[in-house]
């Protein structure tokens, strides 16, 4: 009775103020081919202690502890205790969102910091308060720039993350935005610029680029921003690894960034949750969704935050708000907050040094398939094995491999993409080398 604490007398009361006499009559208007006429088919319950030996030795079976070269948007970092130290705190785990400003300055305060750093990596003037994740984030960007320009259609790189670009597609069907890919350099593995002049229009609201790409690339923003402001559009700038923003300058052509920060704030946790973040330039700031978190005084003159133009549809006419929005991942960015406040400038900066130089270590032991610089990912052909053949060999040493691109590329079905971290042995880079020779 420990997880359903209804006593047989209480059912009895329940079940006489609904006015019948059992279950069967409570459910008596439901088609009988619905209704299940016998117990559930499961194994008889166990005991707590039997359940918590059950699931220790299910983890023991599964990848915890498996060194990972496995990126593709998701990113194995070193994340410092501090950070669950922080969170786990009652005022920040237990609450929901500030809908009462005035009782919530430490939750406004942490969003704040967040907006500050993600405009100091960014180079942008503002940032919100966080989106449920990088690819929605994409979206939201793309609808932002349609609003600010007035046009419909959105140009996005096919080496923009493949997930992220389905999630664009599906908010767009309904919006009746149209989306056009354009290609890639097959030898270079950056942004086809050519295919970008054909494809891009007078029509077009935003290009979207992403750098370092989905084949870890360091991509040509300057190049397609110039583009798009030359046909009136804006650049959307898309990053999976926040990491690299410790290296990498920010693109004075870019006009949104929308970004993933799990890579500061959380481990791959199955794929979530995470946080996104969108940033953009001020004039733009009316357009921007989500929340955004700003300073202020109080009555008697002491520093104060609050939400401010909130054009959501919580806080204004439906038909006006720029987003349906209505939350925002603020936990996740209070990690990535706390994770960037403990790395600080100089110690971010060394974090994406190690990022490169272990990504570059294990690429000189092997062939990278794209000529294009790279962060601390790269794509690499198998050489006569099939990718998933490869990645089985990896697992029985223990060791998580790549993505097979093949899944996404079909071109590139002979290719694997490798992603090594600070948290990557040069041992292990040695196997992963091995298994591909």
């Amino acid at each position: 009775m420990r997880y359903l604490p209804k006593s047989d007398s209480e059912r009895r009361q329940m079940l006489d103020a609904c006015g019948t006499g059992s279950a069967d009559d409570l459910f008596a208007h439901l088609p009988p081919e619905v209704r299940l006429n016998r117990p559930l088919d499961l194994p008889p319950g166990i005991s707590e202690y039997e359940i918590i030996e059950y699931f220790t030795a299910r983890a023991a079976e599964n990848a915890n502890g498996y060194p990972s070269f496995l990126g593709a948007g998701v990113y194995h970092h070193f994340r410092p205790v501090i950070v669950d130290t922080v969170v786990s705190r009652g005022e920040f785990l237990t609450s929901y969102t500030p809908y009462q400003a005035e009782i919530s300055q430490g939750i406004l305060t942490s969003i704040f910091e967040f907006q500050t750093m993600m405009c100091q990596l960014t180079g942008m003037d503002v940032a919100n308060a966080s989106m449920y994740d990088g690819s929605t984030a994409l979206p939201e960007a793309a609808m932002m720039a349609a609003r600010v320009t007035g046009k419909g259609k959105v140009v996005v790189a096919r080496s923009v993350h493949p997930e992220y670009r389905e999630v664009l597609q599906t908010y767009a069907k309904r919006q009746g935005m149209p989306v056009e890919e354009f290609g890639y350099v097959p030898d270079a593995g950056v942004i086809d610029l050519e295919d970008l002049e054909r494809k891009i229009d007078g029509l077009t609201a935003a290009v979207v680029v992403q750098s370092p790409n989905f084949f870890g690339v360091i991509d040509q923003v300057k190049a397609a921003g110039e583009i798009a402001h030359r046909h009136g559009a804006l650049l959307i700038l898309v990053f999976t690894e926040a990491v690299s923003l410790g290296l990498l300058e920010p693109s004075p052509e870019v006009d949104i960034v929308a970004g993933e920060v799990q890579s500061f704030a959380i481990s791959p946790s199955y794929g979530g949750p995470f946080a996104g973040v969108i940033a953009t330039r001020e004039k733009y700031i009316r357009q921007m969704p989500g929340r955004l978190v700003g300073q202020t005084v109080d009555s008697r003159g002491n520093r104060a935050f609050c939400l401010t133009l909130a054009t959501r549809e919580q806080h204004i006419r439906r038909e006006r708000a720029t987003s349906n929005i209505c939350t925002n991942q603020a936990l996740v960015a209070l990690m990535a907050t706390v994770f960037l406040s403990v790395y600080g400038k100089q110690g971010l900066r060394e974090l994406a040094e190690q990022n490169l130089a272990k990504a570059h270590y294990l690429a000189g032991r092997l062939k990278p398939r794209f000529s294009g610089k790279f962060f601390n990912e790269f794509a690499v052909r198998t050489e006569g094995k099939k990718p998933d053949a490869v990645n089985r060999e990896l697992l029985k040493k223990k060791i998580v491999g790549g993505l097979p691109l093949g899944r996404f590329y079909p071109e590139l079905a002979d290719s694997l993409l490798l992603c090594a971290t600070e948290m990557s042995r040069r041992a292990d880079m040695d196997a992963v080398a091995e298994a591909l020779a």
